[in-house]
């Protein structure tokens, strides 16, 4: 019997290639090269499943161009990329990577708070460029962390995960909002305290922002939540491009209404908003919340392990929908 035809989207790790390759016929991508939807469509025409990332959007229309695909595996926890309705029209099945990059991007998201609360990135430019002559009482004076209110929007693992980093190392008063709230047990491991959005938007020192994206989510943040902020504080994004109206957040950035945001994830990436590139008081990194080398390939072995379990019977690990069975025999 001949194996399951899969596609790898975009280079990985070559190991977990070789891995896939025991399992099934393999088309992979070594050279990271990115595809136009048309020459992806082309790829999956002969495909039964596919390995993706977030750079890749499966809607109806490609599925329609690749009659045998059964399974979409993404390397990632965010599935944005995937028009779930269809998909489960369809009777393709999605999954993604949960959990292995909880720890990972809670610590990257402390770290962004971190660098843009003192004011690393500014300060490191002013240094480089030979401008530091003197010492000054006020050069580059941030805010504090310790002590002070971290507000969350979007308390699942990893907003939890922040949590219990704010309260237990660093002491700080932790407040949150979300669709739904968190279990009392949950409440108190994280030291958290459930709050409505407008409540936390202007009691917050920092907003960190874990929130998924949906058409519901769009522009959670946007120039009228920005100016209910309290001018001292800090506005941090590790959710996805377009929680954030980032040409608001510019603008509140340079006409100081806010004091200062750390992003990694931006609207419309890898183009970043131009605005956002003339303002000292932002730190910006380039989507890399979960890249730890571990982490990443536990992220692509779990997207391998989706595809291993789904064609040899077991079904998906990690599933997103529940596409009807035998649709695409």
């Amino acid at each position: 019997m001949s194996k399951p035809r899969i596609l790898v989207a975009r280079a990985i790790f070559s190991d977990i290639v070789d891995r896939l390759r025991e399992h099934f016929d393999v088309e992979a991508n070594p050279d990271d090269v990115i595809w136009t939807q048309q020459e992806l469509a082309e790829r999956l025409a002969d495909k039964d499943g596919v390995l993706t990332t977030g750079s890749q959007r499966v809607d109806a229309a490609l599925l329609a161009a690749a009659p045998r695909l059964k399974i979409c595996a993404n390397m990632a926890v965010g599935y944005n990329n995937f028009d779930v309705d269809a998909m489960t029209a369809a009777g393709v099945q999605g999954t993604n990577t949960p959990d292995v990059l909880t720890e990972t991007t809670a610590d990257f998201g402390f770290a962004l708070l971190m660098a843009t609360a003192r004011r690393l990135t500014e300060s490191e430019h002013f240094l480089r460029a030979g401008q530091w002559t003197k010492w000054s009482y006020d050069m580059f004076a941030g805010s504090d962390i310790h002590g002070s209110t971290l507000g969350i929007i979007g308390m699942g693992r990893i907003g939890q995960g922040i949590a219990r980093r704010g309260a237990h190392g660093f002491g700080m008063r932790v407040i949150y909002h979300n669709r739904s709230r968190l279990a009392p047990a949950l409440e108190a491991e994280c030291k958290a305290t459930y709050v409505g959005k407008e409540e936390l938007l202007r009691t917050a020192d920092h907003v960190m922002l874990v929130v998924p994206y949906s058409a519901a989510s769009h522009h959670t943040i946007g120039a009228a939540e920005l100016a209910l902020m309290k001018p001292t504080a800090t506005l941090i994004n590790i959710a996805r491009g377009g929680i954030v109206d980032d040409a608001a957040l510019a603008v509140a950035l340079r006409e100081q209404r806010i004091a200062a945001a750390g992003l990694d994830v931006f609207e419309g990436e890898p183009k970043v908003h131009p605005d956002l590139l003339t303002v000292p008081n932002v730190v910006l990194t380039p989507h890399i919340a979960s890249a730890t080398v571990p982490t990443r390939r536990a992220m692509a072995n779990l997207a391998a392990d989706n595809l291993i379990a789904f064609f040899d019977g077991r079904g998906p690990l990690t599933p997103v929908n529940q596409p009807v069975p035998g649709l695409r025999a």
